[in-house]
């Protein structure tokens, strides 16, 4: 009988976290006395909150909780403390890298603007980098509910900052409002600035979202990507061009996408050959982290400790970690899987 080894200690990169989905619950509270912050109850409970969001009032509703959540995040030393505690967890669950996701005009209007606001979150991730030993770095994501044009505002500055530690530039939000190419001038100024493409889609609506963003957006990531399991073809484009999909399990059951874990579509894309990213999305949202991610694919879909560490590498290989660190995570992969 094989033995089962413990996905925690199975080195791995994360590469679908967002910033404010991935505080402690316990912070959240505490933030939220310190600032006099009325809370919904769906947050305050010892439980997760009950989400739908295959529907718009769902999503809304979704999008409420963030919000409140958000408002909660008031100061400097609140970022500080956010990146710092995310960096404990993923180091925890057995990230060596992680890439968190931030829309930084979500938090400009308490932090001083949007300069500051990204420069204090850059601030944040290199402090708490350089404290925990996690590789960190920041993916700046627009917002398909808002203008393009801000879209474009945001890949200017990102590109401006990318010797600060931004590698990535993303579109996150309802897949079903906003066409991906309306944003094909954002993502060409971020790509032209070295900046990875990884914009969201293929979990709320389906494989014709991949495809826009493979085709308007140019993808090197796709954000979920799941739906594309309903498209043999596009699944063999995602595998030929070696396109990673950031899949977060718990959150696509969260969500509605898939009623049960054992319906995420986790051995159809990796029998096909795309690579994947397990990731945990909105730990606070979603009630679960990065090794948990795993747990589903060992306890729900069969996966080996030969096949947990192959997800392991994909994640490696699809970051933006440079090639020492990909390097001794590949190595620690192995020695996981020797024993």
């Amino acid at each position: 009988m094989e033995r089962v080894r413990d996905v925690r200690e199975l080195p791995k990169a994360h590469l679908h976290l967002h910033f404010t989905g991935s505080m402690r619950p316990t912070t959240l509270l505490e933030l939220a006395d310190k600032y006099g912050v009325r809370l919904p109850e769906a947050l305050t409970g010892a439980e997760p909150p009950k989400l739908r969001a295959t529907d718009e009032r769902g999503w809304f509703r979704f999008q409420r909780l963030y919000d409140a959540a958000r408002s909660c995040l008031r100061e400097p030393e609140d970022i500080q403390r956010l990146v710092r505690e995310a960096a404990e967890e993923d180091l925890r669950d057995g990230s060596g890298w992680l890439e968190i996701q931030v829309d930084p005009t979500s938090y400009a209007p308490r932090l001083g603007g949007l300069i500051p606001a990204l420069e204090i979150i850059l601030d944040a991730v290199e402090s708490a980098s350089r404290e925990t030993g996690l590789g960190m770095r920041v993916l700046v994501a627009a917002n398909r509910m808002k203008h393009p044009l801000d879209a474009r505002t945001l890949a200017r500055l990102a590109v401006r900052y990318a010797d600060r530690g931004i590698v990535g530039f993303g579109l996150s939000n309802d897949e079903r409002r906003g066409m991906a190419r309306d944003f094909d001038r954002a993502f060409s100024i971020a790509r032209d600035g070295g900046l990875l493409a990884a914009p969201h889609g293929g979990e709320l609506t389906g494989p014709a979202s991949v495809r826009d963003c493979l085709d308007d957006l140019h993808a090197a990531r796709i954000g979920h990507g799941v739906r594309a399991a309903e498209d043999p073809r596009l699944l063999k484009r995602l595998a030929d061009r070696g396109v990673t999909c950031e899949v977060c399990p718990a959150s696509n059951v969260a969500l509605g996408v898939y009623e049960k874990p054992e319906d995420v579509p986790l051995r159809t894309l990796f029998d096909a050959g795309v690579p994947m990213a397990l990731g945990a999305d909105d730990p606070l949202l979603f009630g679960s982290r990065l090794a948990a991610q795993y747990e589903i694919a060992r306890g729900h879909h069969d996966f080996s400790d030969a096949e947990l560490a192959e997800l392991a590498r994909q994640s490696v290989r699809g970051s933006a970690a440079p090639a020492d660190v990909q390097e001794k995570l590949l190595s620690g992969i192995e020695q996981w899987l020797s024993g």
